[in-house]
């Protein structure tokens, strides 16, 4: 079965351009497109699309709170919020609010494409770049105690090889350097169809449902680097 999508944006060039990317993909269907928070919700009631795709600044109802008010009313509503902002404020209030995904406009066709159909198989999917802001993030934290303190050094990285190979593990690192799944294949000299499953053998040994909480979990348990 298709995996049906609604598009919300205020702009309509830019939301004509999304639409045509995912017209693309054969396992996709536009089945509604709106132009503000409110409409949003009008569109899930009567379409019940199964990935939402919208963006964070709208008039009247913004984004955000649309989030809140389709998910308060449907759990099971999968949004993907689309915005101009990498700060690590506006991506954890959003996923706070429901959002299952949070893209930068300047991402790429593969990035939507490889986004919807993570959300659409219950996963989560955060922007490459605002995945490595947000290891940025937690490495400031770790340092400085969260406090502005002293510096520390960061411990030894152990890579782990009981649950993964070494070309998983350093396709692991550069999930957490937040690259993308090209950036990856470009750096190993793999193809990208090889990354993809690179990846999903890491998710399957490491217990996770997606990229960022692989990355997570690496962090916690220092088998990354934080750079």
């Amino acid at each position: 079965m298709k995996t049906r999508i609604a598009i919300i944006d205020d702009h309509q060039l830019f939301r004509e351009g999304v639409k045509r990317i995912l017209d693309f993909e054969p396992s996709f269907e536009v089945v509604a497109e709106g132009d503000d928070g409110d409409e949003a919700v009008r569109i899930v009631d009567e379409h019940r699309p199964d990935v939402v795709i919208m963006d964070i600044n709208m008039p009247n109802v913004n984004g955000v709170e649309a989030t809140k008010q389709l998910v308060d009313a449907n759990p099971e509503t999968k949004v993907i919020i689309l915005s101009i902002h990498d700060d690590e404020n506006y991506v954890t209030h959003a996923l706070k609010t429901g959002a299952r995904g949070y893209l930068l406009k300047e991402m790429d066709a593969d990035t939507l494409i490889e986004a919807v159909k993570v959300v659409a198989d219950g996963g989560s999917y955060l922007h490459p770049k605002v995945t490595h802001n947000l290891v940025n993030e937690f490495r400031r934290l770790a340092t400085t105690g969260g406090g502005g303190g002293s510096q520390h050094i960061q411990p030894e990285v152990r890579r782990p090889l009981h649950i993964l190979t070494r070309r998983e593990c350093e396709v692991l690192q550069m999930l957490a350097d937040g690259k993308s799944n090209r950036g990856i294949g470009e750096a190993l000299f793999i193809s990208e169809k090889t990354v993809k499953n690179h990846v999903s053998n890491i998710l399957q040994k490491m217990n996770v449902n997606d990229r960022t909480q692989a990355v997570v979990v690496a962090i916690k348990n220092g088998w990354v680097e934080v750079r």
